[in-house]
């Protein structure tokens, strides 16, 4: 691995984005920005200011107002919004979620009109209209009208049952139930009648309906613990606490119920990490932050049961607010099938218009002068002219196929139920399948350029596990057994000894076991004893068993590895942990904990043993603590080397070390550490300043190694995604080390990928930007450009970058602007004009900036974006699809990447998680990442396969059967005649034809599954759209139009001068129309027959049975009986029978499909045998082809000495829980009697109050 950094540019280092912050909310305003006052100023003049400034930033923010337990406060009029006309609303949304489009009233009168709004539609209804009027129509009505019916019939039951499905789904969700209060008492109640104000109770493993404010809880101090699962995807538990003083007086019923507290708050906006309020009650204000707010989608865990106040309801609360602009998809097949609408609209308007020219001129030429073609009219040529425009227009319409947008859909349905009912997407598991949750963009799914992927809960399973550890220069973690004997395959280590172990911890090096119980080496032990005492995991016991709930994933993995050794963590008190030593319970002081924060990059923990020694135990990232290491440390290359090793397998490494403390050097730094623990202002710089005089000449014990487990078949995955040129992008929260280092596990990046970071990207950039001013200023869009790689061709590059480096390089950093400049108007047109083209230089100059990043970007093999804001991800995606015009795919699991998966063209959800969210946003669902690869290479590239043949045939078979009227024009004066017998101009296209181009839209395949995904590149085709496109429409409509000649100019040669068998002329208008009828039936359904690759029976008897039901209700439409019955409506009697007895017509008819179809097998078999595609050589040799090779990961080689990459420690993004351990409010006591609780909240609060 390589880094590339460009020395000769350096960068302030007050100026440099911070790698370690998320940047900026999304919704965060200018004020909120503004820098920081002095840092120095008095005591009482700062709190004066603040005060005032909280005073006047309610007044200016905070305009949401919440009253508790009374809902006619907020249906006051100053609270009512008008929504249409004279109807007004209240400003606060009611809790019901609609997601659904149509109700019982409205489905017909909205569908319809939406239906009409298709241009398709809405041209056969204007159709309809003129086939009405008897100048115009040479047509049946009902030739219009049954197609219409028929299309419009099968898209509104469509409709209905994708309708019906978000009612259940709104259903489920609106009809969950939770205690309310009503009436003085709780009361079970549904969620969609919730309403803000109202005090309602959860209790453990329930879903948090609303954004609520917490008042109290089962638990010390009303701590509660929630899992966020669906607003981010990770599984460890947060906790939130409420205020003290609703603490001490809100846990009983009837306290709840006469609460009259009143908030004011900001308005309900998509920050899920900041909340800015006030509580008013018993005549104080208290101050309200994230922290006591639980938001709706969270789920209450350990925690029996809690109360809180609702703020936001249904469409207010920040998860739907996150959840960003629903957009209407299209795939880029539907734009393309517009246009190519559109032109054969252009196409039957101009040939309409020569045929009506043509009309006119025999008029004047010949029908005013043939008396026998008078029809009583006295209209002038060029009247019968514009009258046969509409004529045949009418007649012609079929160029335009009504049914094609329904045939269209009912393939794409059919494809998103292969997708649901594919077992190799079923994830047993979970018991959950794959499910399209839309049916309109499957063939999208094979064009697919960019994928934008989420990492925890999507790369990742969030489940960290111990895999091995480095002790005193000793490597243990490998297959051994107890005498240091190596064995590929080995029994599990048993637990069974330790009566703490939870039986999860699968570990293989029996000789660590009998190291840990032989006591040989002390600093083995030393090592487990460090993981069990310095953290701050909470500890619960429920029915005799141990719960452990960590700030991190990471932690909890190390504290219950230290359990399964012998080094139980059993319980903490304020100021003690009790920890179980191969048995011996023993209690250890805590004097101090130095808590881990992202730039400290470690945590350590100062304990008294019971024997009086003080001692710091200390963990964190390598880069830290080597620093912080005493020089006597003789296993520090050994451990460095194990670190390497460690890295090179892709796992999270910690270093561990201890010091021993003498009693007055204790005391000296107590006194020091105690008055940082005051200071008012920058507490957290003075107490860093003094942790790190302690935290120095430490002795190193070793190191361990967690694996972030990554979800089975990613690799796999990433791979067969990069041969079949598709491109990911991973996008992610995390920490820049912890997202690299997976990476790396998922083969997204390899040792010979060179890394460029932000600050190296950032001068490429800035020097590509002066380039491109020198050339030809900001606006150099329009001047003829060149495409210049930022990189020299060959090597393997990847970007890392940190959103902070994204806003800075994007240019989408907020900056500060002075209130007085804020307030300055333009006052003359010069100003006015200067500020406006100031404005659009800026603009032009941003835009040229991201259009270079995407450049620049999309010309590294991977990207990776950590510390990124949803909104970001969002950008991101929106930036490739703005500006490589490339199809993009997003995937992930939280509501976080709810935006992501709306901006892209294609959100995929996974699913079988808790959190339901992203899933509920996206196109496309599974329970794994893996099956990603099968939702493309197959799914994916089939429909696509599919849907370009369906479209390639339809267009063709339209054009032949409609052409022929144009041929039988030119010998019938232009009079608008048809050329075939109305019933079966009405159920060609619905019968006819159908079935045989539907069925193979549905089941066509070039190549099986298995070899789709053994030959990625296979996939290429339908990123460069090389199956459809205006070329291949323009070879079915002269394919189209040579089929038509044919079919017409044949017959009609075999037709003159021609004598049947009994002497009779067969050559009148009626059989001559069956017989083209005949021929076309027979040459399209062949044709589709040589267009399918993948044949079944169901094929077969398609093409053969839309041949016989031709012929069976020709023969019926003919037949004397249904000419009694309907004599204006069947006037072709017989003539089927008189025609098709002739052998003369059999050998037309033979005559003109051989003609149309041998040059089509002739260009096949030439295509094929000299210019082959790839799937025909598969298709050839598919016989000599194995099943799909196991697929082999890389071998990682390991090279000492090397650069290496860890992971620094993943503690959590935040602070840890020290804070709450130290001020012992997470301390479980025995509830004293209610009296003397309030009386002692009474009295404390009085205190605080007084201060």
């Amino acid at each position: 691995m390589h880094s590339e950094r460009d020395s000769e540019t350096t960068f302030e280092e007050d100026s440099q984005p911070n790698d370690e912050v998320v940047p900026y909310s999304d919704d965060e305003t200018e004020d909120e920005l503004d820098d920081q006052g002095p840092a120095v100023e008095p005591e009482q003049n700062r709190v004066n200011r603040e005060a005032e400034e909280t005073r006047e930033t309610l007044r200016k923010d905070c305009t949401w107002q919440v009253k508790a337990n009374d809902r006619s406060f907020h249906e006051q009029p100053q609270f009512m919004n008008t929504r249409f006309f004279c109807i007004k609303e209240s400003k606060y949304a009611n809790n019901a979620i609609k997601t659904y489009k149509y109700n019982a009233f409205s489905f017909l009168p909205m569908n319809l009109f939406e239906q009409f709004k298709r241009a398709a539609n809405f041209y056969f209804l204007i159709l309809l209209i003129l086939q009405a009027i008897p100048e115009i129509s040479t047509l049946a009505w009902y030739t219009t009208l049954v197609p219409l019916l028929v299309v419009l019939g099968i898209t509104a039951i469509k409709d209905l049952v994708d309708d019906v499905a978000r009612h259940k789904m709104d259903n489920e969700i609106n009809n969950r139930t939770c205690e309310v209060i009503k009436d003085g008492r709780f009361k079970v109640a549904k969620w969609k009648e919730i309403q803000v104000g109202d005090v309602i109770r959860l209790k453990k493993n329930d879903f948090i309906p609303a954004d609520i404010l917490l008042l109290s809880s089962s638990e010390p101090n009303s701590l509660c613990y929630v899992e966020t699962a669906e607003l981010d995807g990770e599984t460890n538990l947060k906790f939130k606490m409420a205020l003290e003083i609703t603490h001490q007086y809100l846990q009983r019923e009837n306290s709840l119920t006469t609460f009259d507290g009143f908030i004011e708050c900001e308005e309900p906006n998509n920050r899920l990490d900041k909340f800015t309020g006030t509580l008013f009650w018993r005549n104080t204000s208290f101050p309200l932050d994230a922290d006591k707010v639980l938001l709706r989608g969270c789920v209450i865990r350990n925690t029996d049961f809690c109360h809180g106040l609702v703020i936001f309801a249904g469409a207010d609360t920040k998860i739907m607010k996150n959840s960003g602009k629903t957009r209407f998809k299209r795939t880029k097949i539907d734009y393309l099938m517009n246009y190519m609408v559109y032109t054969i609209f252009v196409v039957l308007i101009l040939v309409s218009a020569g045929l009506a020219i043509g009309h006119a001129y025999w008029e004047a030429q010949v029908g005013n002068y043939s008396w026998y073609l008078y029809d009583g009219e006295d209209y002038t040529p060029s009247y019968r002219g514009f009258l046969n425009f509409w004529g045949y227009i009418i007649i012609l319409n079929t160029m335009v196929p009504i049914s094609l947008y329904v045939s269209v859909e009912v393939i794409r349905l059919g494809q998103s139920y292969f997708i649901n009912w594919d077992l190799q997407m079923y994830y047993p598991e979970k018991d959950t399948p794959a499910k399209a949750r839309t049916t309109t963009l499957n063939e999208q799914l094979g064009q697919i350029h960019y994928v934008f992927s989420d990492k925890t809960g999507t790369l990742t399973q969030n489940i960290m596990t111990f895999k091995k550890c480095c002790i005193n220069g000793q490597i243990y973690g490998d297959h051994r057994d107890a005498s240091q004997n190596s064995h590929s395959k080995i029994e599990q280590v048993d637990f069974s000894w330790n009566t703490f172990a939870d039986g999860k911890l699968a570990f293989y090096d029996h000789y660590l076991i009998e190291q840990i119980q032989s006591g040989k080496e002390s600093e083995v032990r030393q090592f487990f004893f460090l993981l069990a005492v310095c953290h701050t995991v909470m500890v619960d016991r429920m029915d005799g068993q141990l719960n452990y709930q960590a700030a991190s994933p990471d932690e909890g993995a190390l504290v219950s590895a230290a359990r399964n050794f012998g080094f139980a963590f059993l319980a903490r008190t304020q100021n003690t942990i009790t920890v179980s030593e191969l048995g011996t319970e023993r209690t250890y002081d805590v004097l101090a904990i130095l808590d881990f924060n992202s730039d400290r990059k470690r945590m350590s923990i100062i304990v008294r043993t019971p024997e009086g020694n003080i001692r710091l135990y200390c963990k964190g990232a390598d880069t830290v603590i080597y620093e912080r290491l005493h020089q006597m440390n003789p296993t520090k290359q050994e451990t460095q080397d194990a670190l390497d090793v460690f890295a090179s397998e892709t796992l999270r490494t910690l270093c561990l070390c201890y010091k021993e403390i003498e009693e007055k050097e204790y005391e000296e730094w107590n006194k020091k550490f105690m008055a940082a623990s005051v200071v008012s202002s920058n507490r957290d710089e003075a107490l860093d300043k003094v942790y790190e005089e302690i935290e120095k000449d430490l002795i190193l014990l070793g190191a361990t190694a967690i694996e972030d487990k990554l979800q089975d078949g990613v690799p796999e995955t990433i791979s067969k995604l990069a041969k079949a040129d598709i491109k990911i992008w991973m996008l992610t929260g995390d920490k820049k080390e912890t997202a690299e280092n997976i990476g790396f596990a998922c083969e997204l990046l390899t040792e010979d990928t060179t890394i460029c970071y932000g600050e190296d990207i950032n001068a490429l950039l800035h020097t590509r930007m002066e380039n491109q001013r020198n050339r030809g200023g900001v606006y150099a869009k329009f001047v003829p450009s060149v495409h210049e790689p930022f990189f020299p061709p060959g090597e393997n590059r990847a970007l890392i970058i940190t959103g902070s480096w994204l806003n800075e390089i994007l240019l989408e950093k907020k900056t500060k602007r002075s209130k007085i400049l804020k307030l300055k108007f333009p006052r003359t047109e010069e100003e006015r004009r200067m500020r406006t083209q100031s404005k659009r230089h800026l603009e032009a100059r941003k835009e040229q900036r991201q259009k270079n990043f995407v450049d620049l970007a999309c010309e590294c093999s991977a990207v990776i974006c950590c510390r990124v804001t949803p909104k970001q991800k969002a950008m991101v995606v929106d930036l490739v699809k703005r500006y490589k015009k490339a199809i993009t795919l997003a995937i992930g699991d939280g509501a976080n990447d709810v935006n992501m998966i709306k901006t892209a063209h294609i959100g995929v959800g996974i699913s079988g998680q808790e959190g339901m969210q992203a899933v509920m946003s996206s196109d496309y669902s599974f329970a794994q990442f893996r099956y990603l690869q099968r939702l493309l290479l197959v799914h994916g590239r089939w429909s696509y396969i599919r849907m370009c043949k369906f479209l390639r045939y339809f267009f063709y078979k339209n054009f032949a059967f409609t052409l022929v009227h144009f041929w039988y024009s030119f010998f019938n004066g232009y009079s608008a005649q048809t050329a075939y017998e109305d019933w079966f101009i009405t159920l060609y296209n619905v019968l006819y034809s159908s079935l045989p181009v539907l069925l193979m839209g549905l089941l066509d395949q070039d190549v099986s599954d298995k070899l789709s995904l053994r030959f990625p590149a296979l996939y290429i085709v339908g990123q460069r759209d090389l199956l459809f496109n205006y070329k291949k429409f323009f070879v079915s409509l002269v394919h189209g139009i040579l089929t038509s000649m044919i079919l017409f100019f044949i017959p009609l040669g075999a037709y003159l001068q021609t004598v049947g068998q009994d002497g009779e002329a067969p050559s009148d208008y009626q059989s001559f129309a069956v017989t083209i009828a005949s021929a076309l039936i027979i040459t399209v359904n062949f044709q589709i027959g040589l267009d399918t690759s993948y044949w079944t029976f169901v094929n077969a008897f398609s093409i053969f049975g839309s041949i016989a039901l031709y012929f069976g209700i020709m023969f019926d439409f003919h037949s004397a009986g249904i000419h009694v019955l309907f004599p204006s409506a069947f006037q072709f009697t017989g003539t089927a029978s008189n025609a098709l007895r002739q052998p003369y017509i059999w050998l037309t008819i033979i005559l003109t499909v051989a003609v149309g179809l041998l040059p089509v097998v002739a260009t096949r078999f030439l295509s094929m045998t000299i210019w082959p595609s790839e799937s025909d050589k598969i298709q050839k040799h598919r016989k000599r082809l194995k099943a799909e090779e196991q697929w082999k990961g890389r071998q990682q080689v390991f090279r000492r000495g090397m650069s290496s990459r860890r992971s620094a420690y993943a503690f959590s993004h935040q602070r840890g829980y020290a804070d709450l351990i130290s001020s012992g409010r997470s301390i479980r006591k025995k509830r004293s009697p209610l009296d003397a609780i309030i009386a002692d909240g009474t009295a404390e609060y009085r205190r605080t109050v007084d201060s």
